[in-house]
């Protein structure tokens, strides 16, 4: 028998959040004055590039730095008037009159340019850690936009929130429902995309088994727990929320749909490149359109954008050529299936490279072809929604080193991709211990949206 991808059901009801768990109830609150211009709920794609792309060589080039800043890369026309975009990213300076980009992100704080600080912040539109987080994966930790979504309006079909893909940015925080808790978690999906043994059989019921079967044997466990003769803990009764979001997906079968890949036309697969990236792309696509209204699709592994070491090298060679690729083509079905009109698509990393060429300053690893860590401008890129493409939102100064107009956050980029989402920026949410915090304290980048504040 053909070996099949290696999610078992087991694994499938893990990734539904089915680990029994006590976990204190925690409160929901959404007190704001309605907003009568508030966005209809719209999804996110969310394409984060781990471990920091830099800036400088890529889509704010200053070709008239000294050599020490500007690197060795050269710029290029795009469909922009006067706007340059760095050589290796031919497709996207095709393309600019599809996205727009913001050159003036930052971080509030020095202290933050230290991947285990600074992704959790950009994948929870957040600018503090809250009191107990630390650099790895706990219960401590604030939220992820999906998680926020699950807790402020959760679904009842049977589809989660929102799916992190092709793996895990392990062990960061940032990426989970924190101290919400697991029944609010996003699934977390380790996958190769173009192993041939990839297969979501474990998504969908066997052959041979029937939807009312399905629903007898849900019947019956349903009279056995009945029969208890008391209540059941909190932990029990996450457990049969989560096997019960079970049941509807298996007899839905809509994310086995989305899951296949074969379904698309090889010349479709092939234009968002045979990598990894570009499959992830892809199926992040699919996914929106099953209904899934978050999608997080990891570019990198934890570190992977980072160049402390053969900054140019990296960036030349196995970096900019699958992103450019990918992400033009995601851009271009997108558009053409009319989903981009319909889903913000949001491509960063958690700060950018130091103006200044060199990796490891000050270290016994120096190294002269590298980047270090950079918290004070990065840039980012912003699509569909209603976002105004074409345009290059925020200058910085000569040396790509401080913006020399207004920064966006953080927090700011969470406001955006919260009201996109149609969620109210002043929902509060409580910790285990009952303290009450504001989901988000940024505000929405309405430069995005209106090109006379930009």
């Amino acid at each position: 028998m053909p070996g099949r991808l290696p999610i078992t059901r087991r694994d499938a009801l893990r990734l539904m959040g089915g680990v029994p768990a006590a976990w204190p109830a925690a409160e929901r609150v959404a007190e704001g004055a309605e907003d009568d211009n508030k966005r209809p709920p719209r999804s996110v794609l969310f394409v984060f590039l781990a471990g920091g792309p830099s800036h400088i060589d890529t889509f704010d080039m200053k070709p008239d730095a000294p050599a020490e800043v500007r690197g060795p890369f050269q710029s290029i026309a795009t469909q922009t008037a006067g706007y340059r975009v760095c050589e290796h990213l031919p497709l996207l300076a095709q393309r600019t009159g599809k996205y727009t980009v913001v050159r003036t992100l930052g971080l509030k704080s020095q202290a933050d340019a230290v991947h285990e600080l600074a992704t959790p912040l950009v994948l929870s539109g957040t600018d503090y850690r809250k009191p107990g987080a630390t650099t790895v994966w706990s219960r401590h930790d604030w939220p992820c936009y999906a998680a926020a979504l699950e807790f402020v309006r959760p679904r009842t079909d049977g589809l989660p929130s929102g799916i992190s893909l092709p793996y895990r940015i392990e062990p960061f925080p940032g990426q989970d429902a924190g101290f919400l808790g697991p029944l609010y978690d996003p699934w977390q999906l380790n996958v190769d995309l173009n192993n041939p043994r990839f297969d979501a059989q474990a998504m969908r019921l066997p052959d041979g088994f029937s939807r009312q079967r399905l629903q007898r044997r849900g019947a019956l466990l349903g009279r056995f727990r009945g029969q208890g003769g008391h209540g059941r803990t909190p932990g029990q009764q996450q457990f049969a929320k989560q096997q019960q979001r079970a049941y509807q997906v298996l007899s839905r079968g809509t994310l086995a749909h989305a899951f296949d890949l074969e379904r698309e036309p090889q010349a479709v697969r092939d234009r968002y490149g045979g990598h990894l990236w570009g499959q992830a792309l892809l199926l992040s696509r699919r996914l929106i359109q099953a209904g899934i209204p978050i999608v997080q699709a990891n570019l990198g592994h934890p570190y992977y954008w980072d160049t402390h070491t053969e900054n140019f090298q990296g960036h030349k060679e196995r970096l900019l050529p699958p992103f450019d690729r990918a992400f033009s083509a995601l851009l271009d079905d997108m558009e053409m299936s009319g989903l981009l009109e319909e889903t913000l698509v949001v491509a960063m990393g958690e700060f950018g490279r130091t103006p200044k060429i060199g990796g490891n300053v000050g270290t016994p690893t120096y190294s002269p072809t590298g980047r270090d860590h950079w918290v004070f401008c990065f840039s980012g890129l912003f699509a569909g929604a209603g976002v105004r493409p074409g345009q290059v939102i925020g200058r910085t100064d000569n040396t790509a080193s401080y913006p020399i107009t207004d920064t966006y956050f953080a927090s700011d980029v969470g406001a955006t991709i919260f009201a996109n989402l149609g969620i109210d920026l002043d929902s509060v949410v409580h910790d285990r211990l009952g303290r009450g915090y504001p989901l988000n304290e940024g505000q929405v980048m309405q430069t995005l949206y209106d090109a006379s504040r930009s």
